[in-house]
């Protein structure tokens, strides 16, 4: 037997004028789904709390349960781990290398040492073998308009007893000097050895 359906009463100030909308059945009816909270989020929290775990148990070099680990890191009275330094050394500094290199000598040029010249003029004293070279000498004579003079000295003292031999020459003239003696000459052209 089937049962009539009963109409429905409408409450006294209800907004619904044939009464509240019926609802669907249960199984129909959507389940409210609590919000999403991103995957990442919640493994990435749990795996950040393993990370600190770890760290705590393998920091003492003691096997620890989590429990004991928190504990020991909460503890103030707990041992801290020792710091580990690592100093490099310094690298001494590269030697230094001096290399000697010996050149080969470079044989001198050869110059002719100056000697005793063979030719001078003007007025002056010179010694025999050291200023001028021992030999003949000749000149063309006077220098000017009064006559050359020469003489032959035994020593440099100028005493009057010195000369070994003199001469006044008006035109060209000769001399034969020896070494070790001084040669005297004023007012004479250049003297140029003969020999």
């Amino acid at each position: 037997m089937s049962i009539p359906p009963r109409p429905h009463q409408q409450p006294s100030g209800s907004p619904w004028p044939y009464g509240p909308p019926s609802q669907p059945p249960a199984h129909l009816r959507r389940q409210s789904k609590p919000p999403r909270v991103l995957p990442w989020f919640t493994h990435g929290g749990a795996a950040l709390a393993a990370l600190v775990v770890g760290i705590a148990i393998g920091g003492s070099g003691e096997p620890r349960t989590p429990t004991e680990a928190v504990a020991a890191a909460q503890s103030p009275a707990a041992p801290s781990p020792a710091a580990t330094v690592t100093r490099t050394a310094e690298a001494a500094p590269a030697p230094t290398v001096t290399r000697t290199v010996t050149a080969k000598p470079v044989p001198p040029k050869k110059t002719e040492e100056p000697g005793p010249a063979t030719s001078f003029a003007g007025d002056g004293e010179y010694l025999v073998g050291t200023d001028i070279a021992a030999d003949t000498y000749k000149t063309a004579g006077a220098d000017g308009s009064f006559g050359c003079y020469w003489a032959r000295l035994k020593d440099a003292s100028g005493e009057f007893d010195a000369i070994i031999a003199n001469n006044n020459l008006e035109g060209p003239g000769r001399v034969t000097l020896n070494k070790g003696e001084y040669f005297q000459t004023q007012r004479c052209a250049q003297w140029k050895k003969t020999g």
